[in-house]
């Protein structure tokens, strides 16, 4: 897994004349990684819950969740499944090129429509609508079981659709140029935030990372910093609320047990972190997250 600010770059070679690409994986998977590509990714989880980083984002996923990824903004999602489970189906992509639709918008002008979508999508969006995710994963089941226009035509009809909804959230701060950075750290950095990502749940220092690391530690905070765009306590902090955010609408633990489950070791910290991250108090965020649930029809 790479969370850097130099992911790997996935040539799809496979395009053969054709304006998109449809593709469907399991987990765990090679495509499984820190990565970007010149494509926009409309990206359906079918199956598991876990971690998803979008540039800068970090939050969680689970099955029906949508995803849409503009050229060269790097992404991943990782599962959090039992050792040496595999799941045979997980994602659901589709694959297109932003050429594809600045030509064809010179001819066809009612792909302008689609522009600010797209724009937006340099950051990442998240569709969260249940309803809006079902009719789109029937699209993109009528996208896998064709061919040519007829499959072109559904790309069209799940595009107009996602972007006349007002269910789209934007997650990184940051665009794909401001996060590229250099390539020599990118073994370095998958790593570390392995190494976090294995231990963020207990109590984790700096200095344990970059003695992990062989590095000092002055030398990798700054390391650090530079390829993730976040200092590690920040990342460490996003990485423990993002589990408490799964644990406050996926269980009906107390907050204070939440608070440990997620690697806090103190409450009022937890809750000081929540509300700067958040806005709001663990306790508002299960009681909204609850009615919105209701509202898309969970």
């Amino acid at each position: 897994m790479k969370v850097a600010a130099d992911p790997s770059y996935e040539l799809m070679d496979d395009h053969g004349g054709r304006s998109l690409i449809y593709r469907e994986h399991g987990f765990p998977s090679p495509l499984v990684r820190w990565h970007n590509h010149k494509e926009y990714e409309l990206h359906l989880i079918v199956a598991s819950a876990g971690k998803v980083f979008i540039g800068d984002y970090i939050g969680n996923f689970r099955p029906e969740t949508l995803f849409l990824t503009g050229p060269h903004l790097p992404h991943n999602w990782i599962s959090q499944i039992a050792p040496g489970e595999v799941i045979e189906k997980r994602d659901m992509l589709v694959n297109f090129t932003e050429e594809t639709f600045e030509e064809a918008g010179h001819s066809f002008t009612e792909l302008k429509n689609l522009q600010p979508m797209f724009q937006r999508a340099a950051y990442g969006i998240e569709y969260r609508c249940r309803r809006t995710v079902r009719e789109a994963a029937q699209l993109m089941q009528r996208i896998s079981e064709t061919r040519d226009l007829s499959r072109l035509g559904y790309l069209l009809i799940l595009l107009e659709m996602l972007a006349n909804s007002d269910d789209q959230h934007q997650l990184s701060g940051s665009t794909a140029a401001q996060l590229m950075g250099d390539e020599g750290h990118a073994d370095r950095t998958n790593q570390a935030v392995n190494y976090i990502f294995s231990h963020y749940m207990r109590e984790l220092s700096l200095e344990e990372v970059a003695s992990h690391m062989n590095m000092k530690p002055t030398y990798f905070s700054r390391f650090f910093k530079q390829a993730t765009g976040r200092c590690f306590v920040e990342f460490v902090n996003s990485l423990r609320i993002s589990k408490s955010c799964e644990l406050l609408v996926g269980s009906h633990l107390p907050v204070t047990e939440v608070c440990f489950e997620s690697g806090f070791n103190n409450l009022s910290n937890f809750n000081r972190r929540f509300q700067q991250l958040k806005g709001m108090t663990p306790s508002r965020y299960r009681r909204l997250a609850g009615q919105r649930l209701i509202e898309n029809g969970a």
